[in-house]
């Protein structure tokens, strides 16, 4: 068979090329199981576990994203193995030669004697297009070749691998397996020449067994490995996931050393008995023997045993672990019979007041480590295995999915593996970052999307406490646009493959207790081969459930109604559905594309009140961008298209919440505070403090609480509260409340409560201290709120010079106001020029991603058509009411026409005009400016991007301080995290660098901002009369500019600072990015508007309260 192979693979003369074959998916690989250890004693399992446990928040702290992670990547291959002696990791550089076609590789490359000196070197792991070798490609769903199932383009790149290794004398005697942990997308395997094997699927492990292949321990020959990988193969047909397409060796590889007879798989299950008192635990273990003894013979010389300890005894230092058995288990000969090709035993026992495991914040997700034996008929160890598990149970109930008993909410995000340097390759600081950031954001779940990952990641969940989805390597998406294929997921001759997938993946996953779910894959359509899968699925694991979105998210291939970017009221619909009785989780929803993740407190109000939503799984966590170097000879982070690779979708693959780097998105504010645990509110003359965990108290909170007026601290304490039981409330009469004496005795017009809850102690992922939930409450008015005023009505001294007003007053202000124009020429305050270009109106924004979405029907096609991005501001007229005795009026009429028709205009009611805009400015004496504002738009325009005025300030006026929401970007679909404050920021720290530059460093509901340079002048501005809170914006890169870069890197500032005041600003949306999906109540539509805004000058001795403060009314 092996000189069969050989010949089928690699002449130029070939006629088979077996990488085109659906039905040869492996030739020589061991079936599939859990990650083997290979133990050499039970003491060594134990102190292996307590050292690979040692993981915590300082571990992230260490995570790469540069150069530097290509050896971390390495450094961590071989930490992965240390404590194992019969685990040898081949990781390092390797000779590499990437021919064009399986055709052009060197002849025999795979000899022993082949000379590769000439070769490069690359290493391994990593993907060969992060190394300069062939280039990314970034697809959606379109395949990067023409899709003709199952063949494959002449031209697929193939990469040739060699290195060479030892076996070391140590082993002598056992079988040695060769351990592929996850190679992109097809490869056959040589040793000293021989082929040993052929595998598929870019995302699990192939392993095979050498021991015949190497030359013998104690050898001074060199043993070489060879591979070749290639690029593509009918297996990618089933990979069309929506990632970077990266190729090559991308995890690990080991030599695996096992005795003659040993453990080759096990499976634990546990089963909770009455109230959670004691557990039932099992573990099925296969024996495989190369001597192909009965099973009675192997009884007759060999023993099982297995045994349960506690992680949680002698944690701090180790010492005798042996004292911390919890549980023996025993084989039952009732139970245990041959399987085909093993040898299959049943070991059971009982474990009494077991620690149970959560993803819950508060509570520990308690592991036992699990240790298998197989010992000689004189009582020596043999062989040795060992895993982390969790005693925890997966269940359904009408309309619920259940763990440990209860319906717990899903908090989640979808997340591919991606690193900005190292494509698909792994790091564990990188992981752990990201376990760190999820657990720190009150993220309780992860799905896999779209195939199963690192085997250590699946360690780290269980450890951190992380609900997960497990999800097969299976897509088909871009078969969903074909008219004349056939999806291969409804051919009969893809079965075997779909279904090695996915029996791959349960088989190495199955112990892990993080895992609620397996799902088929994705967006793979729906036949008769998913039903094999699931019926597989569910005969060999009851103890979870399964989940499948094609089809409808509703067929019988699923126990979880599970779709993606399903609109509220359509799962609410669902979810009251009494013929549906399956829990509704969305498997993606809230599409975090650039600046994004609007709506998503609309979608958590529904699943928090409704029975069978139990919540969801946002897309995504990372934006997905590789480093590439620019132009300037610095890396920047590239997405679709910047390789050269064709086809691409672009920034599609910029759907995070974290930026490649895991720095935060402003958008995980709003994500943490629609998961946050401790829910508040206040109805009449009740507060209500709400426990919604469901296996945890409060014991381990601190709750504090603050209470602020007008932006001014009032009082603030700690919140003395009895233990709050999981899934209860407390409540406390509001007069009773330490914060009632502050607000009684307060003027302020508004009043702020903020109930905060922190931890106590620190935790593996965060400091103590750290707050796990804060609301804040604007607390009930004592009095009518009145209209602001102004209430200095000093006269003011204007002059007319020509065509320019100047209102000044000596060695304070000055304003210069053009009467041709009707904008402010020129504004100084204290001598020093703070505004250079005048007030204008705005209707305009840079499109965000999910502005665009939608083709034709998007918002902004919508506003282009609609000549929104080119408006030109004419002045119709331009009055002067008052000059001298009273406050300086001066009335401006815009008419806002697309830009180029200026000339042609004839009247104001010419059908040209979109908008009519009077501008009333009234200056008084101190110096302000009440502007008010009258828009009428054209009634057949879109909904408008944003109704407010834009202005341009001289850039040393950079220093921003605002009493609104903050202090992180928020707009009105995604402020609920936001509070109310008084915040301070530099005009650059304002500034979000989406990858894509878009509208960006909005504030919400701003009731004044003040705008200072370095010695405190400056100007400030409020909402004024009836006036609600402004959305309030100030960059150094202008909407121009936004518009016109493509990149961040290529935004060029300004020669000065542009502010937006809007009086209306449409929201973000999020519920999907191809699609017009603000939802109604953040649109802007196209009506009259009227607003009032008020500036004033601001010199060191003011402050932007006191001039507030000034126009309230008492």
């Amino acid at each position: 068979m092996a000189a069969l192979v050989a010949q089928l693979a690699f002449p130029s003369d070939c006629n088979r090329r077996v990488w085109e074959d659906p039905s040869f998916i492996k030739w020589r690989k061991n079936e599939a199981h859990v990650t083997l250890r290979c133990h050499e004693t039970v003491e060594g399992s134990i102190r292996y576990w307590y050292e690979r446990n040692k993981v915590d928040l300082t571990v992230s702290n260490s995570a790469l994203w540069n150069d530097d992670a290509v050896v971390g990547a390495l450094d961590c291959a071989a930490f992965w193995v240390k404590g194992l002696p019969f685990v040898k990791s081949l990781s390092g550089y390797w000779k590499f030669y990437l021919a064009p076609r399986p055709t052009s590789v060197p002849m025999n490359f795979y000899d022993s004697s082949f000379e590769d000196s000439t070769w490069q070197t690359l290493p391994v792991p990593s993907n060969w297009q992060m190394h300069g070798f062939d280039r990314p490609v970034y697809s959606n769903i379109t395949y990067p070749f023409p899709l003709d199932p199952p063949h494959i383009p002449t031209d697929n790149p193939t990469g040739c691998y060699r290195t060479v290794f030892h076996i070391p004398d140590k082993w002598k005697g056992r079988r040695i397996l060769l351990h592929f942990e996850a190679v992109d997308s097809a490869f056959f395997a040589w040793v000293n020449g021989v082929p040993v094997g052929y595998s598929q699927d870019s995302r699990l492990p192939a392993e095979f067994e050498i021991t015949d292949y190497c030359h013998p321990c104690g050898s001074d020959k060199k043993n070489v490995l060879a591979v070749q990988v290639f690029k593509w193969s009918d297996g990618s047909y089933l990979e069309d996931q929506d990632h970077w397409r990266l190729s090559g060796i991308h995890r690990d590889v080991l030599l695996l050393a096992k005795p003659q007879v040993y453990i080759s798989d096990y499976f634990f299950k546990s089963n909770l008995g009455k109230n959670f008192s004691y557990a039932d635990i099992q573990v099925e273990v296969k024996i495989d023997d190369s001597l192909e003894t009965s099973k009675d013979s192997i009884l007759n010389k060999f023993s099982i045993e297995a045994e349960l300890f506690d992680n949680a005894k002698d944690s701090n230092e180790y010492r005798d672990l042996h004292s911390s058995s919890v549980a023996h288990m025993e084989l039952d000969s009732s139970l245990s019979h041959a399987t085909f090709g093993f040898l299959g035993y049943f070991l059971v026992g009982k474990l009494e007041s077991p620690k149970l495991w959560s993803a819950e914040q508060d509570v520990e997700p308690h592991l036992y480590t699990l240790i298998i034996i197989l010992k000689d008929e004189f009582g020596n160890v043999v062989d040795c295995e060992s895993c982390q598990v969790g005693i925890r149970q997966v269940s359904k109930a009408p309309k619920q999915l259940l763990v440990n008993g209860h319906p717990v909410l899903i908090k989640g995000v979808n997340r591919h593996e991606s690193h900005p340097r190292l494509g698909k390759t792994n790091m564990e600081s990188c992981m752990v970052k990201d376990l760190v950031l999820m657990k720190q954001n009150n993220i309780n779940a992860v799905r896999n999307s779209h195939y199963p990952q690192h085997p250590r990641w699946y360690e780290l969940c269980d450890l951190f406490g992380m609900y997960m989805i497990d999800e097969a390597n299976i897509e088909t998406h871009g078969f969903y646009h074909s008219q004349h294929l056939k999806n291969p997921t409804l051919e009969s001759s893809w079965a075997s493959s779909m279904l090695d997938r996915v029996i791959s993946m349960v088989e190495r996953d199955k112990n892990h207790a993080c895992i609620i779910s397996w799902s088929l894959g994705n967006e793979s359509g729906y036949g008769p081969n998913h039903s094999a899968l699931a019926g597989w699925i569910r005969g060999r694991d009851t103890s979870r459930l399964l989940h499948y979105e094609g089809g409808g998210a509703r067929t019988p291939s699923t126990d979880i109604v599970c779709p993606m970017y399903m609109r509220v009221w359509d799962i609410v619909k669902i979810a009251n559905d009494p013929t549906e009785t399956r829990p509704l989780i969305l498997c993606e929803y809230s599409h975090s594309m650039g600046n994004s993740t609007g709506n998503i407190q609309e979608y958590w109000e529904a699943i928090d009140n409704t029975f069978g939503l139990q919540g969801g799984f946002i897309w995504d966590w990372v934006d997905q961008a590789l480093l590439k170097v620019g132009a300037d000879g610095a890396k920047h982070w590239a997405y679709g298209g910047d390789f050269g690779d064709i086809p691409n979708d672009s920034n599609f693959c910029l759907n995070g919440i974290t930026w490649p780097d895991r720095t935060p998105h402003p958008a995980i504010h709003e994500v943490k505070y629609v998961h946050q645990p401790i829910k508040i509110s206040l109805s009449e003359s009740t507060l209500k403090i709400t426990n919604t965990h469901f296996f945890g108290t409060t014991k381990a909170l601190e709750f504090s609480w603050t209470v602020c007026g007008d932006g001014c601290k009032l009082g603030s304490g700690i919140l003395s509260l009895p233990i709050i039981e999981p899934q209860s409330s407390y409540t406390i009469e509001f007069e009773s409340g330490p914060w009632y004496s502050p607000w009684a005795s307060s003027s302020a017009e508004e009043i702020f409560l903020t109930i905060t809850a922190k931890l106590l102690q620190a935790t593996r992922w965060v400091e103590a201290g750290h707050v796990i939930s804060s609301t804040q409450i604007l607390l009930p008015a004592k009095r009518e709120r009145v209209p602001h005023v102004i209430k200095n009505k000093n006269a003011v001294l204007g002059e007319m010079l020509g065509n320019v007003i100047r209102v000044c007053r000596q060695n304070f202000w000055e304003i210069q106001f053009n009467t041709q124009s009707g904008t402010i020429d020129s504004w100084k305050v204290g001598g020093v020029t703070v505004m250079n270009k005048g007030i204008f109106p705005c209707f305009w924004r840079a499109p965000t991603d999910n502005d665009k979405g939608g083709g034709a029907h998007s918002y902004a096609s919508r506003w282009k058509a609609a000549h929104l991005d080119s408006l030109s501001f004419i002045t119709e007229s331009c009055s002067v009411q008052n000059m001298t005795g009273h406050p300086v009026k001066v009335v401006v009429v815009y008419l806002g026409i697309p830009r180029g028709e200026e000339n042609s205009l004839s009247k104001s009611e010419d059908p040209k005009v979109l908008f009519k805009v009077d501008i009333t400015y009234t200056i008084y004496g101190s110096g302000d400016i009440i502007m008010e504002c009258n828009v009428n738009p054209r009634s057949d325009l879109p909904p408008l991007p944003r109704v407010g005025v834009e202005f341009h300030l001289e850039k040393t006026i950079d220093e921003i301080k605002w009493y609104g929401k903050g202090p992180f970007e928020c707009y009105p679909d995604r402020k609920a995290a936001a509070h109310v404050g008084v915040y301070e920021q530099n005009v650059g720290d304002m500034h979000v660098p989406y990858i894509v530059p878009v509208e960006c460093s909005g504030r919400a509901d701003v009731r004044w901002v003040t705008f200072q340079n370095k010695d405190g002048f400056g100007i400030y501005a409020s909402m004024y009369g009836s006036s609600p809170p402004m959305q309030m914006s100030a960059s150094y890169y202008g909407t121009v500019e936004l518009v016109r870069a493509t990149h961040h890197e290529e935004l060029i500032e300004g020669d000065d600072i542009e502010v937006h005041l809007d009086h209306k600003h449409m929201g973000l949306g999020g519920d999907d990015s191809w699609s017009p999906c603000v939802h109604d109540k953040y649109l802007i539509p196209a009506v009259p508007y009227t607003f009032s805004i008020r500036l004033s000058p601001i010199t060191p001795a003011l402050s932007g309260y006191d001039i507030y403060k000034s126009q309230l009314q008492y």
